[in-house]
């Protein structure tokens, strides 16, 4: 038997993980900037053209931070490109997790949650859609203001 959670609750868990994962990845750039990425030795980089943190700061700050903070106000706000947004930012941390991931050749637990976090944020997207009925009633979307919620 499916169960079906309203729209306003599921966007609501989806704004809710949106704004951690824009605050953490805010919090993420402070440290690669000030703190020398919070202890993590330079030796992740050696296989790679950077010699500090700074790059990856700004790439995790800006784009990843910056595209969770928009899909959560995209989504507070009702706009028609909410969604867009909430999927840009759950495949941009994806997206981040891999290439680190990659780059750094080792693994920690905080990978694995931020991974899943990217997960969470695409499935509830696809149940605000339409496309996974059984997890949520679809986004309703109001014919003269196109927005939903």
């Amino acid at each position: 038997m499916a169960v079906s959670v309203p729209a306003r609750l599921v966007s609501a868990v989806l704004i809710g993980l949106l704004l951690f994962g824009a605050v953490s990845s805010l919090a993420g750039a402070v440290l690669a900037f000030n703190a020398g990425s919070a202890g993590v030795p330079l030796e992740f980089l050696a296989k790679t053209p950077l010699t500090s943190f700074v790059v990856p700061g700004l790439i995790l700050g800006v784009v990843v931070g910056g595209s969770q903070l928009t899909a959560a106000i995209t989504l507070l706000t009702r706009r028609r490109s909410a969604l867009v947004w909430g999927a840009v930012a759950g495949f941009g941390m994806l997206i981040w997790i891999f290439v680190e991931m990659a780059i750094i050749e080792t693994y920690s637990w905080l990978q694995s949650l931020y991974f899943g976090l990217g997960v969470l944020e695409l499935i509830l997207i696809l149940a605000l859609l339409g496309i996974a009925p059984a997890l949520a009633s679809p986004w309703p979307v109001s014919p003269r203001r196109g927005t939903g919620l």
